[in-house]
């Protein structure tokens, strides 16, 4: 079981990175400093997050993606850059939340833990996408705010029932890759559309 527990924190927090690294580093940080939820022994590496810098880094930066996540297609040219930052910061949070590993080990956990973050932000990154391509904007707010509640809804997972919190993140993955099939094979037809009927347009 406390395997399962260590797995379910880095699952989580390499699963949420790819939502909202921001808020992911911010929240857990803030917890942490405050003793909003107490540091078991297994997660005792984990107590660098509440230094402040780190707190106040990812304060900042969340508060910026905070709005420009609800700008159309401002947030899509937010997530093209992130494609290479949350991975990264994903991967360091659940290498810091495994502790000290034998080198090996390190390496496959920071493989799984970066692919993850990928495949949640490609999914998040391609329903973004799509819906920049409708033509109101209100649904930009409201998914930002119903990412950041995952988020939020997903550390409080982690830190109650972190065996309960990876089962449910594994099937999150999966229902990722599957949802980042689908979103971006639609995003492709949708461009070879536009392309060919701007073929077909006569020259101006």
């Amino acid at each position: 079981m406390e395997t399962l527990s260590l797995l379910g924190v880095a699952l989580g927090f390499a699963t949420l990175s790819g939502i909202n690294l921001y808020l992911t580093t911010f929240l857990a940080g803030m917890a942490i400093r405050f003793n909003w939820v107490n540091l078991a022994d297994k997660y005792e590496t984990l107590a660098v997050l509440e230094n402040p810098w780190i707190i106040g880094v990812a304060g900042v930066l969340f508060l910026v993606e905070f709005f420009a996540d609800k700008i159309p297609w401002l947030d899509s040219s937010w997530d093209a850059v992130h494609t290479f930052i949350r991975p990264i910061g994903g991967t360091l949070l659940a290498l810091t939340a495994l502790g000290e590993m034998d080198p090996a080990v390190s390496v496959i956990a920071a493989l799984l833990g970066g692919g993850t973050t990928l495949i949640t932000h490609a999914s998040k990154a391609g329903g973004r996408l799509l819906i920049n391509m409708s033509p109101e904007p209100v649904s930009n707010t409201v998914a930002s705010l119903g990412e950041d509640g995952l988020v939020l809804g997903g550390l409080g997972l982690m830190a109650g029932a972190p065996v309960v919190a990876f089962f449910v993140f594994l099937a999150v993955v999966i229902l990722a890759v599957w949802l980042s099939r689908r979103t971006w094979a639609v995003i492709r037809k949708g461009i070879r559309a536009i392309r060919k009927k701007g073929a077909r347009s006569p020259a101006s």
